[in-house]
């Protein structure tokens, strides 16, 4: 098939949004199909530096530079983005005039409150998979920083009007399939648009990624890993409260935490309220070659993640042969099942009994190693299972099969 993609946020070698850009185009690029791509002048030097493949394309788009301070008002990027959009259909009714597309994908951002306009053209048009519908339990927000309530609201809010939005109405009904990363989304769909819906993870993990063997551990004390941006609703502060109760049963236990973000100094406050700031180091951000070498190092990785669409390091954990502890939410807990990992219910009961449960699943994990050994077993088999390619396949099964019909 020959395919357009729009994919705002698209580079190699990155996480969130530009990997997810960048790996489904590779992806549809391996099974055969003739990629084309809409994305940021922004993202070319990067693109460009790993060289061109034959059968994908990429065409650069945006705004005029005496436009692109927008980005960084308040809110801004937003507006940007919608107007990026407009601009980015103009760009591909052209392409679609000259080179007869079968189908369109709307790719990034990976996110089902904000529009795209390639339902115009014509043709099959894919939207998504798209995230953002899931939302952090009430029982949650009592602890977390005040802005970080004020944001809840105000993102629940949003959510709850994307059925009054015409330019939404206008992406859902023009859409020939709704690509849902998670059934938290799926629900946020307006009904009258769901039999269009299916739910589809948006991230994968390359092939070449997945260990071939499970690799020994490396650290003899008991470490677990996070990964991840220093943010509120990451859920880290829950894994500095149950450390202290797994530091009853385990003294020598140990946290490593890899990362930045905005809110490092009050996670490091919970940590010394939690009396359990000796047990964590913090670094700051590596490479993915580098984290990779600390998924092989820990014993576990834990990411309580109270409302994410994807998880990416999730991903990648498994694929290293890392048990993963994650909540029952989002994208994570979809990914993470009993052969690879410990979910841990967090929709009902109050924080406390939710942070019980992880530090008991933390101990489990530290004192067992035929589990902890089962589970890395496991956690590489879950990890072939949710690759890029997989992905692809499931998405454009219908498509294709219409096409040889």
């Amino acid at each position: 098939m020959k395919l357009l993609l729009s994919a705002y946020a698209c580079e190699p070698s990155k996480g969130s949004e530009p990997g997810v850009g960048w790996n489904w185009a590779q992806a549809l690029l391996r099974r055969g199909h003739d990629v084309h791509v809409i994305t940021r002048s922004n993202n070319r030097a990067d693109i460009e530096s790993v060289g061109k493949e034959p059968n994908l394309c990429f065409h650069y788009h945006d705004l005029p530079e005496w436009a692109r301070f927008w980005k960084y008002w308040p809110g801004g990027i937003y507006l940007y983005y919608l107007l990026w959009q407009v601009g980015a259909y103009q760009i591909a009714k052209k392409l679609h005039a000259k080179e007869k597309f079968e189908c369109v994908q709307h790719i990034t951002f990976v996110s089902f409150r904000q529009p795209s306009f390639m339902g115009g053209l014509g043709i099959p048009f894919i939207f998504g998979p798209v995230g953002g519908g899931e939302t952090m339990p009430t029982q949650f927000r009592r602890n977390i920083p005040f802005l970080g309530r004020l944001v809840e609201a105000g993102r629940d809010v949003g959510s709850s009007l994307v059925q009054f939005d015409p330019l939404m109405r206008l992406t859902f009904s023009s859409a020939h399939k709704i690509a849902c990363a998670t059934e938290e989304t799926l629900v946020r769909i307006p009904s009258r648009f769901r039999d269009k819906c299916v739910v589809q993870r948006a991230i994968g993990i390359n092939e070449s990624e997945v260990e071939v063997e499970v690799p020994r551990e490396v650290e003899i004390r008991p470490q677990f890993l996070y990964v991840g941006r220093l943010l509120y609703w990451k859920g880290l502060h829950l894994v500095f409260r149950a450390l202290a109760k797994v530091r009853q049963s385990i003294p020598n236990v140990r946290l490593k935490v890899i990362g930045e973000g905005a809110d490092r100094g009050w996670l490091e406050k919970v940590a010394r309220d939690a009396n359990v700031a000796e047990l964590i180091e913090w670094t700051a951000a590596k490479p993915r070659n580098e984290i990779w070498q600390e998924y092989r190092k820990s014993w576990a990785f834990v990411f309580p993640s109270l409302h994410d669409s994807g998880g990416m390091v999730v991903l990648e954990a498994l694929a290293a042969g890392l048990p993963v502890v994650s909540l029952d939410l989002g994208g994570p807990g979809s990914i993470v099942n009993s052969s690879c990992g410990v979910v841990v219910e967090a929709r009902e009961g109050t924080e406390d009994e939710v942070i019980k449960k992880v530090a008991e699943s933390m101990i489990d994990l530290a004192s067992d190693a035929s589990l902890r050994a089962r589970m890395s077993a496991g956690a590489v088999t879950r990890a072939r299972q949710t690759t890029w390619s997989a992905a692809v396949d499931s998405l454009y099964s219908s498509i294709v099969n219409a096409e040889k019909r």
